[in-house]
């Protein structure tokens, strides 16, 4: 659907992990959950199409390991950058590497790598719907 046609109400979720088969997974997920989704391969990359999307995205859905720009880096680019988004965290790696990682995930939304297609739909609906104010 182009972005200048799409429902107002549409959320929209930028799903960004450099490994093409987890990005393939949790976007199709997503996108069945009834969720319009950008993807992008890494951080770069995902303030490149956050810049050229013409509408609001709703939830950023980052992996926190990834080459050159890590989930945390993104995430403190989109806080600044976007304030309105909302930001979840995904890994593999143990509790432990997150926070070494200078991610502390009372602090965060965060889902552990793998997850279920429920467990996904939900953490996103779950970030969504929660009054922050």
């Amino acid at each position: 659907m182009d972005q200048s046609t799409r429902p107002p109400d549409v959320e929209t979720v930028l799903v960004v992990v450099d490994d093409a088969a987890v990005l393939a997974v949790a976007s199709k997920v997503l996108r069945r959950g009834g969720y319009e989704v950008l993807e992008a391969g890494g951080g770069e990359a995902a303030l490149e199409v956050a810049g050229q999307v013409d509408g609001k995205i709703s939830v950023l859905l980052s992996d926190v390991v990834m080459p050159s720009m890590n989930g945390r880096e993104l995430g403190d680019a989109f806080r600044e950058r976007y304030p309105d988004v909302r930001i979840i965290f995904m890994s593999a790696y143990t509790e432990d590497e997150v926070i070494l990682r200078g991610i502390r995930l009372a602090e965060v939304d965060f889902i552990p790598k793998p997850f279920s297609v429920q467990g996904l739909r939900d953490k996103v609906r779950e970030v969504l719907d929660r009054d922050d104010g």
